[in-house]
């Protein structure tokens, strides 16, 4: 018995055969696993996005049309998801380092430094939060996510022009911030 096809497999499971899924899972799961390994350079992080690029395909599959092979929109799938994953990462990370701005960082290993570090983590997080939404949104997507001005324009329905004002603005407000907490001009 020859191995069934794509195709053969989607209809299947679009028949309401949900073995047919196990069968694409097994036939692509290695290769979407280390695409996202590449992406995160971790194996549990890499095992959680694999699972839940199945769990996607399994709740969109019924609707796929075959616009594209079933590996290209599974790998589609799994480069955005492992993209996400990386910028929720680096805003986690954000808030964990402490030397996010470099005037900030203290290089020395003294327990004072160690405080000092953690106040200056602490600042930058109270700036954040104090900004208006659309500064914050602004500079979350372009510090932390690292999207062009084009981007972000795009999924905020603004001008590149108004979003360069806005994040001139949220890192101004920021310092700022931390320059009135150390008492400094």
């Amino acid at each position: 018995m020859s191995a069934r096809t794509d195709l053969e497999l989607l209809q299947d499971f679009q028949s309401g055969h949900e073995q047919a899924f196990n069968e694409i899972v097994l036939r692509y799961q290695e290769r979407i696993y280390w695409l996202a390994k590449r992406f995160v350079n971790d194996r549990d992080d890499a095992d959680e996005i694999t699972q839940e690029v199945f769990v996607k395909a399994y709740e969109s599959l019924k609707g796929f049309r075959g616009e594209s092979n079933l590996f290209t929109w599974l790998y589609r799938i799994a480069v955005n998801i492992s993209l996400n994953h990386l910028r929720k990462q680096r805003v986690r990370d954000f808030f964990r380092i402490d030397d996010s701005f470099d005037h900030l960082a203290v290089d020395d290993d003294s327990p004072d430094a160690g405080l000092e570090r953690d106040e200056n983590q602490k600042l930058i997080e109270e700036a954040v939060k104090l900004l208006p939404e659309k500064q914050k949104a602004v500079f979350l997507l372009r510090y932390h996510d690292e999207l062009s001005y084009e981007e972000i324009a795009k999924l905020l329905g603004t001008s590149v022009g108004g979003l360069k004002a806005n994040y001139f603005h949220a890192v101004k407000k920021i310092g700022e911030h931390i320059r009135r907490a150390h008492g400094t001009s």
